[in-house]
């Protein structure tokens, strides 16, 4: 947390004191209250918690291709797609229509058709009961 540690030395002298690296606010400007609140929820919440769920459009493939991270696309293999998330990411996957819920890894980009957040391997769309209807309503949340 170097900000937060150079924002309180820097505005020490708007304090009374400074009690274990903390700063004990005397004064109440707007802007020093505002910064110090988001330099705490910034410090609570990693970036990763503002994209941690989201819900939308699924669907799956089975192709034998290389995927965007560069290993072979298995469709046995409880992978997915997503546009953003780290390869490797591991997400809970959850069927809004059946309440299934299977977790895959990141290994591909996409889906890139609107309204769809994930793209799932066979196997995964398996376990969440959407092969034969091949799209479906999902939420999905980061686990790892």
């Amino acid at each position: 947390m170097p900000f937060l540690t150079t924002f309180k030395r820097s505005h020490a002298k708007n304090a009374s004191r400074i009690e274990n690296g903390n700063v004990i606010l005397v004064s109440s400007s707007r802007s020093f209250v505002t910064v110090a609140a988001i330099s705490t929820l910034v410090a609570l919440a990693p970036w990763q918690a503002f994209a941690a769920t989201s819900c939308g459009g699924a669907s799956w493939y089975a192709e034998h291709s290389r995927t965007a991270s560069g290993e072979h696309m298995n469709p046995s293999k409880l992978t997915a797609a997503h546009k953003t998330l780290p390869f490797g990411t591991q997400v809970k996957v959850t069927n809004r229509k059946n309440g299934k819920t299977v977790v895959v890894r990141i290994n591909d980009r996409g889906p890139f058709i609107k309204g769809r957040v994930l793209d799932l391997s066979k196997a995964a769309a398996a376990n969440l009961g959407m092969v034969a209807s091949g799209t479906g309503k999902v939420c999905y949340e980061l686990i790892g």
